[in-house]
């Protein structure tokens, strides 16, 4: 394939997985690359291959160990950079750091928008994300960012549920925008949660349901599930509102500690989720369903590679 000759997409260890899947939807071969651990915890990283003036994409989520993944991808950026790759991208399918993204508190830092900065000094040309947390973290980049998003996967599983009488529920009101997109796209009806967060301790308390949902199908939406403990609280809300069954969905699943656990004992029907971040078997059920981004991320890669709007596949729902 002609088109693709000069293209050449590495990754780094928190996830090859996709990497191999997104090479497989372009056709090509997933280029070589070594990263790993020296005794004394030095992160090393070579690139096997000639990529002098070559398109290079270095897929690596931000996901747990988050740091060693952060620092391994600021260090094949800068052995791309080193090696005169002609353009280097930086495709991150989970963006760790998100919700540190403006002072909420005293003292405290915005860790999103240092990132951002770690990412641009380290010799990145542009970034290829799915899904941020808050779409301010774009203009945390002082270089081209093309942020996708998984809604259309999500859209696609759950219409061909056919599920009677539903309504989409946002788990709090900050990710409303995007789940009455969500629900637009399903043509059903959005309820919110109202919670309140408390503290730093990862815990939050949902105080009432604004909307409907007594005797319907709910399907919560939110960007990532972490500790599932917004989720958890927000289906019991619902249970206790009437609802009639519950699903669930995410772009990110985090999934900490005992965040699959809970899940799987829980009364919510199924978990849909992207796999930007690895599941492993140990935290999958048959209640949890992992949609692939792979073709996703694959066109995306292709169109910027030839020069194509990224936009535009959005314009209509293409099953890429």
């Amino acid at each position: 394939m002609p088109l693709f000759e000069e293209l050449k997409v590495f990754t780094g260890n928190a996830h090859p997985q996709l990497a191999r899947d997104i090479c497989e939807y372009l056709g090509i071969s997933l280029s070589e690359l070594e990263a790993f651990k020296f005794s004394n915890d030095n992160t090393f990283v070579r690139i096997l291959e000639n990529v002098r003036q070559r398109d290079v994409f270095l897929v690596q989520s931000i996901c747990y160990p988050v740091n060693d993944n952060l620092m391994e991808l600021l260090i094949m950026i800068d052995a791309a950079k080193r090696a005169s790759a002609g353009r280097i991208t930086a495709v991150i399918p989970y963006y760790a750091y998100g919700r540190t993204d403006k002072k909420d508190q005293p003292r405290v830092p915005i860790t999103g928008r240092l990132v951002a900065d770690l990412i641009t000094t380290a010799g990145a040309d542009r970034v290829l994300t799915v899904d941020l947390h808050a779409g301010q973290i774009q203009g945390f980049f002082d270089l081209p960012v093309d942020e996708l998003t998984a809604l259309p996967i999500l859209v696609r599983h759950f219409r061909q549920k056919e599920l009677d009488d539903a309504v989409v529920v946002a788990v709090d009101i900050g990710i409303s925008k995007r789940a009455r997109d969500f629900a637009e796209q399903l043509d059903l009806p959005l309820a919110i949660v109202e919670k309140r967060r408390i503290g730093n301790m990862e815990k939050s308390e949902s105080l009432n349901i604004i909307g409907d949902v007594e005797g319907r199908t709910c399907i919560t939406f939110d960007d990532e599930i972490d500790t599932a403990g917004s989720l958890i609280s927000a289906a019991t809300a619902l249970r206790e509102s009437g609802a009639k069954e519950i699903f669930a969905c995410c772009t990110h699943g985090v999934l900490s500690k005992e965040a699959a656990k809970r899940l799987i004992d829980s009364d919510i029907n199924e978990v849909v989720m992207t796999d930007t971040i690895p599941v492993p078997p140990s935290k999958r059920d048959h209640k949890i369903t992992v949609l692939s981004v792979a073709s996703l991320l694959g066109e995306a890669i292709a169109r910027i590679h030839s020069g194509s709007s990224v936009g535009a596949m959005f314009d209509r729902d293409e099953e890429w």
